[in-house]
């Protein structure tokens, strides 16, 4: 697994020319959704780490997908929130 392309793409598997097989990868993934942290983990990094050497089924791919989704949406909140707070602490 590599950090996102310039075409926003996250690799999960190698091409292998001998056998045939094309490279697989998930698509579509801005670089603040790969880069984005919780708790010290890079999210969308670990999430496919911890499934190294399965063959991600059907829901895995899904799962994925609604974890970046969930991410692109905290991303904004955080963005509008830190909008609507001029200086912090509170006064």
């Amino acid at each position: 697994m590599t950090a996102p392309l310039q075409a926003g793409r996250v690799y999960i598997s190698r091409h292998a020319p001998r056998s045939g097989s094309q490279a697989q990868y998930f698509d579509g993934i801005p670089p603040e959704v790969w880069d984005f942290h919780v708790g010290g983990y890079q999210v969308c990094d670990k999430w496919l780490k911890d499934r190294r050497g399965r063959t991600l089924t059907y829901d895995d791919i899904e799962h994925y997908r609604r974890i970046v989704t969930a991410l692109q949406a905290t991303i904004r909140l955080m963005d509008e929130i830190d909008a609507a707070i001029p200086s912090w602490p509170l006064p």
